[in-house]
């Protein structure tokens, strides 16, 4: 079972906020309309917030005994009732108008990421860690929404408020109450964005655990048949017990950082609060100040308190959000190795000639596969590329889907160059039966239909015949809608193989790609299948890279591999009277077919 290379993932590149905040805007720039209203609405909502304790006061002042009509004064209880809806009222309003701003963006930017993550190269993909990308997507999706609903629905709504407070107070009282409720607020915000800085790298770390953890249980649980085989099951607890360990140091050391900026907060707003009510008490004490006025006083406190406190926690949870979609920004900063060129034309759909020119191609600058590779399919013909294990002959396959761009020489269809077409129109043209078949976690009639997702139902059920598939379906019990398991595992080998098949035959394009086809297949049913691939090819321009040298013996031409260069080429028949490379691997093979096992004794 092939594995995912276990390499590190994307780094967490620090990226300035400010930059971050500027990458969303445009997400939420094109709902300005919404966004403008849900803003009035707000206003609206912190308006009648605060004028609700100055009607409270007014109430409280017509109770007085200084007030000798002392009659209940109903006209300012029904306006204190409206502004206490009206609170409620525009705070919906908000929500509801904003929604779909907000839910649209997270969508937009998941889907960007998605989408840009299947333009990457083959290259990115194969050392990725799918349960750490995972779990940066999951994150950073999360943190996109919070991002959005934190600053418009909190942070505006609160500085709102605190002006609206800090201005009332500084109109209608001494200096001494606004200085004080203003010392608080600064003191309170330096300290909270001091404090929040220093977490910012303990929130970085636990994520970077985090990632790192989820990439071990996803790699052991898609490898499940392998931790069995060698029963490690034990071993595999324990490698993810190490990063759960350590994620557990980071989150209590998380803790204890949160504790301590929890109560330093306190402090600061129990200082400011007993200043204040100390002032307001003076003030009643030598008659300056009312009970309405004290009421007042103490009512801001608590608006003031509740968005301070409040200030603190989302500018916590801003950092946070920031940190939590570095990774996925940095996934989107990764650079796409293979794009279409800017006057990039389409392959039109007909019968195709596949031309390799001095093809020169490595993995690695230090290891080169391919070696002054040329060679020409003409269109309808075949060539078949044999040669051992790494000589580089599945790598030819991926050159020409244009996973990666060769280092020199070209590769050519119809006498265009590939990098001059778009990715689309030429993987569009090719179809392949991979060596390594994954298959979708779906049923059987999705897997086959995937090379042709237009295809009716009648088309798969072909498909499948002509892969020798449709008598094995038809004895399931769910038939076509029998589910394959997470990457085919319910499958035998020779199943998927035949599922890839179908699926090809189905996609039904002018170029033809089997790579090791029937190499997963017993010898009965690959002379069928075989016999089905030559029908099939009959008029296509086709690619046959084997190992087994009895399914190339009817190709145009045959190519012999060794170490990324051609060693021979010619018939069949022509290869074999000549006596080099290809015929000691026929003798070879022959030889190992006809070789029988003595009974044991």
């Amino acid at each position: 079972m092939r594995r995912d290379i276990a390499l590190p993932g994307p780094p967490a590149t620090e990226r300035h906020d400010w930059q971050t905040v500027k990458t969303l805007f445009p997400y939420l720039w094109q709902w300005r309309g919404r966004i403008l209203l849900a803003l009035t609405c707000l206003i609206g909502a912190k308006l009648a917030n605060v004028g609700v304790p100055l009607i409270f006061k007014d109430i409280i002042d017509g109770f007085a005994p200084a007030n000798a009509a002392l009659t209940v004064p109903l006209a300012l209880i029904a306006v204190y009732g409206v502004l206490r809806f009206s609170v409620s009222l525009f705070t919906e309003l908000r929500e509801l108008i904003f929604a779909r701003v907000t839910q649209r963006a997270v969508r937009t930017i998941a889907l960007q990421v998605f989408e840009h993550l299947h333009q990457l190269s083959l290259r990115f993909h194969l050392e990725r860690q799918t349960g750490g990308l995972t779990r940066d997507i999951e994150r950073g999706t999360r943190a996109v929404s919070s991002l959005i609903s934190y600053t418009i629905y909190s942070i505006l709504p609160t500085l709102v408020e605190v002006g609206l407070v800090l201005g009332i107070l500084a109109s209608r009282y001494e200096a001494s109450f606004f200085l004080i409720a203003t010392s608080t607020l600064v003191v309170y915000v330096i300290f909270t964005i001091i404090l929040s800085n220093l977490r910012v790298h303990i929130r970085r770390e636990a994520n970077e655990i985090d990632s790192a953890a989820n990439t071990r249980a996803v790699d052991s649980l898609i490898n499940y048949e392998t931790v069995k085989y060698f029963n490690n099951e034990g071993w595999e607890k324990d490698r993810y017990d190490e990063q759960l360990q350590k994620w557990e140091a980071a989150q209590i050391k998380s803790q204890f950082s949160l504790s301590w900026l929890n109560l330093g907060q306190a402090a600061i707003i129990a200082v400011g609060v007993t200043l204040m009510m100390w002032r307001a008490a003076i003030g009643v004490e030598d008659g300056s100040m009312t009970v309405g006025d004290i009421v007042l006083v103490n009512a801001f406190l608590i608006q003031l308190y509740i968005p301070l406190n409040f200030l603190g926690v989302l500018y916590r949870e801003i950092r946070q959000s920031l940190t939590d979609i570095e990774r996925m920004f940095a996934l989107m900063n990764q650079n796409r190795e293979v794009q279409d060129s800017p006057d990039a034309r389409m392959l039109e759909p007909c019968a195709c000639a596949v031309r390799f020119e001095n093809v020169n191609f490595a993995y690695e600058a230090r290891r080169s596969i391919l070696h002054e590779i040329g060679f020409e399919i003409p269109a309808g013909h075949s060539v078949a590329v044999v040669g051992h294990s790494g000589s580089g002959k599945s790598t030819l396959a991926r050159l020409l889907f244009r996973f990666y761009d060769v280092n020199t020489g070209e590769i050519r269809i119809n006498g265009q160059d590939i990098r001059q077409l778009t990715q689309a129109s030429l993987r569009a043209a090719i179809g392949i039966v991979p060596q390594d078949t994954v298959l979708f976690n779906d049923t059987l009639a999705y897997n086959i239909q995937y090379g042709r997702p237009s295809a009716s139902f009648k088309e798969v059920q072909e498909a499948a015949r002509a892969a020798h598939l449709a008598e094995f379906i038809e004895r399931l019990p769910d038939g076509y809608a029998t589910r394959v398991g997470e990457r085919g595992l319910k499958l035998s080998g020779g199943e998927k193989q035949r599922v890839a098949i179908a699926r090809a035959l189905l996609k039904n394009p002018p170029i033809l790609i089997f790579d090791e086809a029937t190499s997963a297949l017993d010898s009965k049913t690959e002379k069928a299948i075989q016999a089905e691939l030559e029908q099939a090819a009959i008029g296509r321009t086709t690619l046959i890279i084997a190992h087994r040298l009895s399914t190339v013996m009817n190709a145009d031409e045959i190519l012999v591999l060794d170490g990324g260069r051609i060693v021979e080429r010619g018939a069949h028949r022509f290869l074999l009277e000549r006596g080099g490379a290809y015929a000691q691997m026929w003798a070879l093979q022959q030889q190992e077919a006809n070789t029988t096992v003595p009974e044991a004794i």
